[in-house]
């Protein structure tokens, strides 16, 4: 038997492809259900984000800590500082990106297919290549959200501005540096969220593929809750993977876009700051928020966009 086949034949039947999608009906839909998703995991984003931040003497340095603080001053709003911004800029962001990788993802299968390889690692290629391509693309409107979006979630902690929103951020940070910083740490953030955007995505792909070869038996059509519980595995695997090998680049971006012109730090300082105070393992500040955030927004996220994807396929 063509176990190989087999199981193509099996993924194929779990997978739509960008040319079978109602775009129109993907992009209006997809904004409403990725929207529901951010307000529902947008507080875990303000808890590592602040945990990135403190500095050594913060009292607020653990999770639960965080949580409490916030839930004090500010009531539940205290969970959902910059969420205003981050919506607004996320409906461009998510069409770009969703954009870039369904075409290039294409585009990589059919360049790595002549090969002879194994279907999990043609997908890591094809998957990872489209997660990197889709993140560069983003990154010119997704940075400056970015940095507005954590200076209000950090804003009054750890003895950082307040602000009164969004578009006070944005007049005090061009008043002192111009548009460039609207884009500070944006190198960072391309070398952070690109490799990020690459390994969920390839370990995805790859995950999906190798799970399916232990379940399939090569008979019956896949079950709609196999599909889901496979697709939530490899959204699991795919953020353990990514928030172990880039949470150190991702505090640094961080501590770099949330400090104010009068005490701004080069990356070469915030390294040495983050090492004198913590050591090490002051890179990984925040590394559970972070697993737990990338694991739940990408597990959620996957399971929202592969119901999206089947929801506006085009009728055969």
């Amino acid at each position: 038997m063509d176990t190989a086949g087999t199981h193509r034949q099996t993924f194929g039947q779990t997978e739509i492809n960008w040319d079978k999608l109602d775009k129109t009906k993907f992009y209006v839909v997809g904004a409403g259900i990725f929207s529901g998703v951010t307000v529902a995991l947008y507080p875990i984003s303000v808890v590592k984000t602040r945990m990135q931040v403190a500095s050594h003497d913060a009292v607020e340095r653990s999770a639960v800590s965080v949580i409490k603080g916030l839930l004090k001053t500010d009531g539940i709003p205290g969970l959902y500082r910059g969420f205003g911004t981050v919506v607004t800029g996320a409906i461009p962001t998510r069409v770009i990106f969703l954009t870039a990788l369904e075409t290039t993802k294409v585009a990589a299968y059919k360049t790595v297919e002549p090969f002879k390889l194994s279907e999990p690692t043609k997908a890591a290629i094809a998957n990872g290549a489209a997660g990197m391509m889709a993140s560069l693309c983003t990154q010119a409107v997704f940075v400056p959200v970015d940095v507005v979006s954590q200076r209000l979630m950090v804003q009054g902690y750890s003895g950082h501005a307040s602000y009164t929103g969004g578009l006070d951020v944005v007049r005090k940070v061009i008043k002192a540096d111009g548009i460039r910083g609207l884009y500070r740490g944006f190198g960072l953030s391309v070398i952070t969220y690109s490799p990020s955007s690459a390994v969920w995505w390839a370990s995805y792909g790859a995950s999906q593929r190798f799970i399916w070869r232990h379940l399939d038996d090569g008979i019956a059509a896949p079950s709609g809750r196999n599909i889901v519980l496979v697709q939530a595995a490899g959204g699991i695997i795919a953020g353990a993977t990514a928030s172990c090998i880039t949470t150190p680049l991702d505090t640094i971006k961080t501590r770099l876009q949330v400090m104010g012109q009068e005490n701004r730090p080069s990356a070469r300082q915030v390294v040495r700051n983050l090492i004198a105070e913590d050591g090490w393992t002051g890179f990984y500040r925040g590394l559970g928020p972070r697993f737990v955030s990338m694991s739940a927004w990408g597990t959620s996220m996957i399971l929202a966009y592969e119901y999206l994807k089947r929801m506006c396929s085009k009728d055969e």
